[in-house]
């Protein structure tokens, strides 16, 4: 759990990287703390991980303080940062078994736990291999599995998928159900709104700092409205022209891509035809028009003014940079309560 964190790094432009940050994960959950680069997702990724101190509000991860019980909350954690933390002159089974004895597991120990993560993550035939000769999928992969050789009960992914092509992406999602279906807790920052979607039981949107909304997916999008009407002209110029024919017919701006401009809209066949009639009268050719439901890159479009993956403007460089990641060791045990 997250209360009123407040983070603030120093510099010729003080910038408050965190504002005031709220959230809480059920047990078991996972949520999807979502925003573009800068936003603070990483330093609250920090903070919750007890590699930052926070300069204000509270955090605890099962009941545990991070600032009071740092050494708690290490053993209860996992953590895979947004930059694969292995070493690439071991061998993927020798870097698993270095984490496990780091873990105070015994060689025993520490082998057979290296040898279930290589089966699980599809690394069997690769164990033996140096990570030099390992794609980046598999580095991810190996990655994500150090950081469960401990098995604990609580995982931060600070955007574990930046930079894989689709099938590792899809290959990881399937790994994170598959945990979070075992009781795993799953603490997830991503700028993919795909990843959110598909992964997350609730999404938290932060901007500059702050919680700017929260709830499900299906919450979000339906609080945009029913239906997008895509409409597409022949050149950008038209589309252009097009929005002051076609803004008097939704209660939100229309968003202009290139030729399309789209309007999300309660009533979309009766706005599509609105739109249609409307556009003929001022004379604008109109090559197409698909109605479909809102989408997160719509909820984010709309709550921040600009698509996933654009920066946040006049946001600290340490946001920004890759958290170091850690596995700890967790108790037979789990607290009661809400977390992170």
């Amino acid at each position: 759990m997250a209360d009123g964190l407040v983070k603030v790094f120093p510099g010729r432009r003080q910038v408050r990287a965190l504002d005031g940050v709220s959230f809480a994960v059920p047990r078991g959950t996972v949520l999807g703390l979502l925003g573009p680069n800068g936003a603070g997702k990483t330093t609250a990724v920090r903070i919750l991980s007890t590699i930052l101190a926070a300069d204000a509000g509270t955090a605890s991860v099962l009941g545990h303080d991070v600032a009071a019980e740092a050494g708690a909350v290490r053993r209860l954690i996992g953590l895979a940062g947004q930059y694969a933390a292995v070493d690439e002159n071991l061998t993927g089974r020798e870097n698993l078994r270095m984490v496990g004895r780091l873990t105070h597991m015994t060689r025993r120990q520490a082998t057979v736990r290296a040898g279930e993560l290589l089966v699980q993550f599809g690394l069997s035939d690769a164990g033996g291999r140096t990570l030099k000769t390992y794609s980046g999928g598999m580095r991810r992969r190996l990655d994500l599995a150090a950081a469960l050789v401990a098995r604990p009960p609580v995982l931060f992914l600070d955007e574990p998928t930046t930079g894989l092509d689709p099938q590792s992406r899809q290959d990881l999602w399937q790994v994170i159900h598959t945990l979070v279906g075992a009781g795993t807790t799953v603490l997830l920052t991503t700028q993919y709104l795909e990843e959110a979607d598909r992964l997350a039981d609730r999404i938290v949107v932060v901007d500059h700092g702050q919680v700017i909304a929260a709830g499900t997916p299906a919450e979000l999008k339906a609080g945009l409205g029913t239906s997008v009407v895509s409409v597409t002209f022949a050149d950008t110029a038209t589309a252009v022209t097009a929005v002051a024919v076609l803004a008097p017919l939704t209660p939100r701006p229309p968003a202009v891509k290139g030729v399309i401009v789209e309007l999300t809209v309660d009533r979309g066949p009766v706005t599509a035809t609105a739109a249609l009639r409307a556009l003929d009268q001022a004379g604008h050719e109109v090559i197409g028009l698909t109605l479909r439901e809102p989408s997160l890159d719509d909820v984010f479009l709309s709550l921040t003014g600009h698509r996933a993956g654009r920066a946040a403007t006049g946001q600290p460089g340490p946001d920004g940079a890759p958290a170091t990641p850690a596995a700890s060791a967790a108790p037979a045990g789990r607290g009661p309560g809400e977390i992170p």
